[in-house]
């Protein structure tokens, strides 16, 4: 249904330029004093499009994003306290 995305951070050194990394992907972030953009793309060509982003002479640092590998779904061990704090 929905393709597998992954996410990187794409350290750059021209703003102007950076404006058109949106051809490798959906760009998500632009941050115009950091100079990082965080961009989206499809998880079976990430790997031939980082090599792309690698060649431009703007693209500093290139970094995979670990968000998708964070676990997301939380487990309530703690018994629930709110009677002891009632008026």
């Amino acid at each position: 249904m929905f393709a597998e995305r992954t996410g990187y951070i794409v350290w750059f050194s021209d703003w102007k330029a950076a404006r058109g990394l949106d051809k490798y992907g959906t760009l998500h972030y632009l941050s115009r004093k950091m100079q990082y953009a965080v961009m989206y793309m499809n998880a079976d060509v990430a790997e031939e499009t980082v090599r792309n982003l690698q060649r431009l002479s703007f693209v500093r640092k290139i970094e995979r994003s670990y968000r998708n590998e964070i676990k997301t779904e939380y487990e309530k061990n703690v018994p629930d306290k709110t009677r002891f704090y009632g008026l």
